[in-house]
């Protein structure tokens, strides 16, 4: 799951109380966000292994930290914790906390068994990713229904929001027909962590003046 990650905070957003539509998208890939840096100096570890499944060939062996449901919860604490200390607002804190979570249930979907409950087996995962044709419309059905409900909630579907969507779709198409790496690089996790700035970068200029319908 890549841009699916992005619906819960879209319908999030919706939320009278909720924060602004960047901070949940960062809610959104918090883990990835933890994750990628976590690869690049040693702290958690991955590997490419070609035909693990058949859209991904990403191996994550080693992620106690960011890709178990208990570290999941826990970078939702922190989370909650710092937008509560930065808005003074505990309803929006509770709501982004909220969302951070929902990124190890939709990975479990997809992933190969290589997410766990504590970082230690068994390892989960349901494979949708060896399923195309189920995977591929079910994260663009969820993006763009979650975008969808966001603009009709929220002043209705404009310009920005339709740059939203474009830069969305095709960032996911490349991730999904561009040829896939063969060997792990230092190349993909910056490459993630850049792609995920754009999106919340995006979210703040498309949201910028919006607000949620009564």
């Amino acid at each position: 799951m890549f841009i699916g990650h992005f619906a819960p905070a879209l319908v999030a957003a919706t939320h009278k109380k909720a924060p602004s539509l960047a901070t949940l998208f960062v809610a959104g890939q918090l883990v990835d966000f933890a994750c990628f840096i976590f690869v690049i100096v040693g702290v958690e570890k991955m590997r490419i292994v070609p035909g693990i499944t058949a859209m991904n060939p990403m191996d994550l062996y080693y992620m106690p930290y960011t890709h178990s449901l208990i570290g999941g919860l826990a970078w939702a604490a922190g989370f909650g914790l710092l937008i509560a200390a930065l808005t003074k607002n505990r309803a929006a804190a509770l709501i982004a906390a909220a969302v951070v979570p929902t990124h190890w249930l939709l990975d479990v979907l997809v992933h190969a068994p290589d997410m766990t409950l504590t970082g230690l087996p068994p390892k989960l995962g349901l494979g949708l990713w060896n399923y195309p044709a189920l995977e591929m419309p079910l994260e663009i059905g969820l993006t763009m229904g979650a975008l969808w409900i966001y603009a009709r909630r929220t002043g209705g579907w404009t310009r920005p929001i339709t740059v939203l969507a474009a830069v969305l779709l095709l960032v996911q198409g490349y991730n999904w027909f561009a040829p896939q790496p063969t060997e792990m690089s230092i190349a993909m996790p910056v490459s993630a962590l850049f792609a995920y700035a754009v999106f919340t970068a995006l979210a703040a200029w498309a949201s910028r003046g919006r607000v949620v319908n009564a």
